[in-house]
């Protein structure tokens, strides 16, 4: 992936292809793909979704999202950064909201909360070169997972959102290309291009970029917004900082989200379980 963004120019949007969202450093991942893509198993999501319906607050047109019913959900637990995991279905593929008219999308928390300002700015910086979606789609594959994402990530840059929300999303983002190899795995969806551990490798690589995104997103975020952010209280944020800064090897972060949450009397027992676990891993790879 070239660029967070790349792709948004099939929506009419190449303008938000290069844009920058923060200053970054690029570094190789070291992944250890497998060779071979396993045999796809028919997998339908249809019974796990409902269309919900919605109101845009850019264009006011009416329209129906496809929408995880809850009562399905059965938790297989989460990875060490608290991404959640279930079973049949991968929730994160519909968190977005898209307009398929005006092309305003957003995170379901976020997408009722635009201001004026902010739709003046959606209709100037999207909705005047978007293309719209004629015929949504009721359930979602990873890649359209994915572009509904790059679409919010987008949305939140033009309407000039804070810099937890870009984060927020940049996470959500990396945990949605995991998703989609571990959906490669499992073969809950069918690999579809010319050099599985290839393809792998560029998942991996492109998952480091998003996480290095979301941890320079939200340090910046701790020190100009309040708690609680995107939904997550201070020691839940701090923690996946430390985690995701441990995966891309951002040591001094780690370091400093660790010593802040060791050093709260208030840090409940399987949290700093975590942090001790993590702290530990530190010092491994300090030596």
């Amino acid at each position: 992936m070239a660029n967070i963004l790349s792709g948004l120019a099939n929506l009419g949007l190449a303008g938000l292809e290069n844009v920058n969202l923060y200053e970054t450093e690029d570094k190789k991942a070291e992944p250890k793909p497998k060779e071979e893509p396993p045999v796809f198993k028919e997998h339908d999501e249809r019974e796990y979704v409902f269309g919900k319906s919605h109101s845009c607050p850019v264009c006011y047109n009416d329209f129906k999202a496809p929408t995880v019913r809850q009562s399905k959900l059965r938790s297989k637990g989460a990875d060490s950064d608290l991404r959640p995991r279930f079973a049949g279905i991968d929730p994160l593929k519909y968190d977005v909201i898209v307009c398929p008219k005006c092309g305003y999308a957003a995170l379901g928390r976020f997408f009722d909360t635009l201001t004026p300002p902010q739709a003046k700015l959606v209709k100037e910086g999207i909705s005047r070169t978007f293309r719209s979606i004629r015929s949504p789609k009721d359930v979602y594959k990873y890649d359209d997972a994915f572009t509904n994402y790059q679409l919010a990530l987008g949305n939140a840059v033009v309407k000039r959102g804070k810099a937890s929300e870009k984060a927020y999303l940049c996470l959500k983002m990396a945990w949605l290309l995991r998703g989609k190899k571990e959906a490669w795995d499992s073969g809950y969806e069918p690999y579809q291009g010319d050099s599985y551990a290839k393809d792998v490798e560029e998942l991996n690589q492109d998952e480091l970029e998003l996480l290095k995104n979301a941890v320079e997103g939200f340090m910046n975020a701790r020190q100009t917004e309040t708690f609680p952010m995107c939904g997550m209280d201070e020691n839940t944020l701090d923690y996946i900082i430390a985690v995701s800064a441990m995966k891309v090897e951002k040591y001094d972060i780690v370091s400093q989200m660790l010593n802040s949450l060791l050093g709260k009397a208030g840090l409940n027992s399987r949290m700093k379980d975590m942090c001790i676990e993590l702290k530990e891993q530190l010092k491994a790879v300090s030596k």
